[in-house]
C-alpha cells in the first residue's frame, strides 16, 4: 500500500507506510491517504467481533498493513494493544452509547495511540532518532504519553494548552517520564497544533531532524480508529437485524469522524453520520451554509472539542472527492453551548442513571436532535472532567450527589498522586525546535 497526499490530485508522489508514519504530514502540507480504499468481508468482521475486538483489528489491519509488517508481528502487537473492550451500552430500547473510555487512559484515544506506538516500533529498525511530536486539546496527549511509554528509539513531545485541559488529563501527560516529555503552551489548542505544523513545514529543521506526529493527522492513528466501528456495528446489527445505523460522533478536530467515514467506504453499512459539535461549530456551520471559515477556537466545557480549524477536513473532503453536496447527502451537523451540555449530564441521569462526560453528552443531545436510530460514541471516562460533572449536577440537579455517582477508576486517582513534571513555553516555533534538538543531545 501506497500514501499521497490529499494535496496531490494527480499522485504525483507516492509513499511507503514507513515514509508516510515518519513524516506524518505530507510535504506539500496535506494529509495523507491510502493510495486505495480496501473492502472488508463484513461477514467475516461479525464472526471475529464475536470472538474478541483484536480478532477482527488483526484481520481490518492486514487490508491495509499486511505488506509492510509480518503477520506474526502484527498479530501480537496488536493482542498486546487491545486488551479491553469497547462495549455498546443500551440506555433504552433503539438507544445505545459506545463506551470508547475502557482502555489504559480511560479516552478513545487509546485505539489509536497504542497501535500507533507499536507499529512504529515495528517499522523503526533502530537506525532513526524519531521524535514524535504531538498536539493535544485533552485525551490525545494522555494516551499517546501511555502507548509510546518507554518503547525504544522514539522521544515524544507532547504540546498542551496552559489552562485548558482537565487537571485529570494533565496528571496522565506530566507524569510518567523517561522519554515522554511533556510542554505546556502559553496559548490555545490551535496555537498547539499551529506549532506542529510549523516545525513539519520546516525544511532545514526536518532534514537534521526525523520529527513526526501522533495527532489524527498521522495515518497509523487515524486509520485504527475505524477498527471500533466496525466492532460497534457488529453488536449493533445482532440487536437490529436487516438495519443500516445512524453513527452519531462528538467532534472536534475530525479525526474520529472521518475514521469512521473510512469504515463506512470500506464496506460497512451506515445509513448517515452526525457530527455533534460545542461552540466551536466550523463543520456544522459548514454543512448550514456551504462556506468553510475557520477560525480561533473558543473554550468549553468539552475542551477536548475545543478546535476551530479542524486538520481532518482536508481528509474528510478527499473521502467525498472535495464535493460539498456528496458530503451533505451522508452528514448532519449540531452543535451545543456550556450551559446545554451541562443540562445534558444531569439530564441523562436523571432518565438513565448514566453518567457520562461532557463529550458524550453532545454526543447524546445530537442523537435524540437527529432523531438517530442508531448508537452515539462516549470517548472518555466521566471521571476525568470531575470538576464540569460537579458544575453540571450543581446547577441542574443538586439533590445529586456527585461522590456517590462517580467514582475515580484507580489507574487515574494513580495518576493524579504524582508529581507533575513540564517545560512552560511560549507559543514560538523556535523555542519548540530548540527544545526538540536538545532532545536529541
Amino acid at each position: 500500500m501506497k500514501y499521497y497526499s490529499t494535496r496531490d490530485a494527480e499522485r504525483k508522489a507516492a509513499y511507503s507506510l514507513k515514509e508516510a508514519a515518519f513524516r506524518g504530514l505530507a510535504p506539500d502540507g496535506g494529509l495523507f491517504m491510502p493510495e486505495f480504499i480496501p473492502q472488508a468481508d463484513m461477514e467475516k468482521v461479525r464472526s471475529l467481533a464475536a470472538v474478541s475486538y483484536a480478532d477482527m483489528a488483526i484481520y481490518l489491519a492486514s487490508l491495509f498493513f499486511g505488506d509492510d509488517v509480518p503477520a506474526d508481528r502484527l498479530e501480537a502487537m496488536i493482542r498486546k494493544a487491545y486488551d479491553f473492550d469497547c462495549p455498546l451500552h443500551t440506555l433504552e430500547d433503539g438507544k445505545d452509547v459506545l463506551e470508547l473510555f475502557h482502555g489504559p487512559t480511560f479516552a478513545f484515544k487509546d485505539f489509536g495511540a497504542r497501535f500507533m506506538g507499536g507499529m512504529l516500533g515495528l517499522l523503526n529498525d533502530g537506525s532513526e532518532d524519531l521524535t514524535v511530536l504531538t498536539a493535544t486539546s485533552g485525551d490525545t496527549g494522555s494516551a499517546v504519553a501511555a502507548g509510546f511509554h518507554n518503547v525504544p528509539g522514539i522521544k515524544v513531545v507532547v504540546l498542551y494548552p496552559e489552562g485548558k485541559v482537565s487537571p485529570l488529563q494533565e496528571s496522565q501527560m506530566t507524569t510518567l517520564g523517561g522519554n515522554i516529555n511533556p510542554v505546556c503552551v502559553r496559548g490555545c489548542f490551535d496555537d498547539c497544533q499551529a506549532l506542529v505544523k510549523a516545525v513539519f513545514n520546516d525544511v532545514a529543521f526536518r532534514a537534521d531532524h526525523y520529527v513526526t506526529s501522533a495527532n489524527s493527522i498521522n495515518v497509523l492513528r487515524w486509520i485504527p480508529q475505524s477498527f471500533y466501528y466496525f466492532y460497534a456495528w457488529a453488536q449493533w446489527t445482532l440487536r437490529h437485524p436487516g438495519q443500516s445505523p445512524d453513527i452519531v460522533v462528538p467532534s472536534g478536530n475530525y479525526g474520529n469522524i472521518t475514521a469512521g467515514m473510512l469504515a463506512s467506504m470500506m464496506g460497512m453499512p451506515v445509513r448517515r453520520f452526525v457530527c455533534a459539535s460545542n461552540a466551536n461549530d466550523v463543520v456544522p456551520e459548514y454543512l448550514s451554509t456551504g462556506v468553510y471559515v475557520p477560525r480561533p477556537s473558543v473554550r468549553t466545557v468539552a475542551n477536548a472539542m475545543d478546535v476551530g480549524a479542524p486538520s481532518n477536513y482536508e481528509r474528510m473532503m478527499c473521502l467525498y472527492g472535495n464535493d460539498f453536496a456528496v458530503l451533505k447527502a451522508s452528514l448532519e451537523g449540531f452543535a451545543y453551548s456550556d450551559d446545554q451540555i451541562k443540562a445534558a449530564i444531569a439530564d441523562i441521569y436523571a432518565r438513565y442513571g448514566y453518567v457520562s462526560d461532557p463529550h458524550a453528552a453532545v454526543g447524546f443531545l445530537a442523537y435524540e436532535a437527529s432523531k438517530a436510530e442508531g448508537f452515539y460514541l462516549a470517548t472518555a471516562h466521566a471521571a476525568k472532567f470531575g470538576e464540569v460533572i460537579r458544575d453540571a449536577f450543581a446547577q441542574n440537579a443538586p439533590e445529586v450527589s456527585v461522590d456517590e455517582i462517580l467514582a475515580i477508576p484507580e489507574g487515574l486517582a494513580k495518576a493524579m498522586a504524582k508529581e507533575k513534571v513540564y517545560t512552560m513555553m511560549d507559543n514560538d516555533v523556535n523555542q519548540l525546535e530548540q527544545f526538540v534538538d536538545s532532545l536529541s543531545r
